[in-house]
């Protein structure tokens, strides 16, 4: 059993297909249950989805939270899903009072549920439903570097026993998941998998050249084609953030025909 990461960057599939079957989710289901069975059981878990944009970051403070079927088209037991965690509003002070004591205005959410990007990865990785969990936003601004600050500020969670978990997806390009098959697709998308596996992972970087080339990671090869939007990339940020060093185990999947990555600092 290995300690507790920092913190883990993990890619949550399309809406709630992990958990109906789909068999092109099936490396990636195998992988976010690999990873939860080599660390020890969190007492608690935070985190920052892909799904969630705010003005500043906010923390969900629900004791008993719901859950946002955030998708559409889908069939009728994609609606049907329970996973029926606690909430934490004693975590959601602390990563408030977290964020504010690195001078990062930040907000308390105590209605708003869990989205897809917790609640379908948490499915595969802690069914029991044990866990209290609460979901942190990301800044509507997209600017990585605020991001990578958010993390800095939580850099003290994995202390407490607390698992910091960035959802979102290093590869989201929706019309080349749901297009024809193409090589120079599946090129951009090897390409910028390479250029992020080698960034996040390699020791020979100094921190401060990490955190530059991953504030300016739309200059990477295929960047713009893999992420036309980086809200899916930016939880990653967050989670390199908090552990402020090269990650120590990565895992390349299959996911709708597409390569991505995890990463567990």
């Amino acid at each position: 059993m290995q300690p507790m990461p920092k913190s883990i960057f993990i890619s949550h599939g399309g809406g709630p297909l992990p958990l109906l079957g789909d068999p092109l989710h099936r490396e990636m289901a195998a992988c976010l249950t690999s990873i939860a069975a080599a660390i020890p059981k969190p007492d608690a878990i935070v985190v920052a989805s892909a799904h969630w944009e705010a003005p500043v970051p906010t923390v969900t403070a629900a004791p008993s939270p719901a859950l946002l079927y955030d998708y559409y088209g889908f069939p009728p037991e994609s609606y049907e899903i329970r996973y029926p965690c606690p909430g934490s509003p004693a975590l959601a002070r602390q990563v408030h009072g977290m964020l504010a004591d690195a001078g990062i205005d930040a907000a308390l959410d105590g209605a708003r549920g869990l989205d897809h990007g917790v609640f379908v990865p948490l499915t595969i990785m802690y069914p029991q439903a044990d866990i209290p969990c609460v979901q942190l936003s990301l800044l509507d601004s997209l600017d990585p570097a605020r991001h990578v600050a958010i993390g800095r500020a939580l850099a003290g969670l994995g202390a407490g026993n607390v698992l910091l978990v960035g959802s979102g997806f290093s590869f989201h390009n929706l019309k080349a998941f749901f297009g024809p098959p193409s090589e120079a697709a599946d090129r951009l998308n090897v390409a910028f998998e390479d250029w992020l596996g080698d960034v996040v992972g390699n020791p020979a970087y100094p921190e401060a050249d990490r955190t530059g080339r991953l504030v300016h990671w739309d200059r990477a090869p295929g960047a713009r084609f893999c992420h036309p939007r980086e809200e899916h990339l930016l939880p990653l940020h967050v989670c390199y953030g908090a552990a402020g060093i090269p990650s120590l185990a990565q895992f390349r999947t299959s996911v709708m025909n597409k390569q991505a990555s995890f990463f567990v600092w």
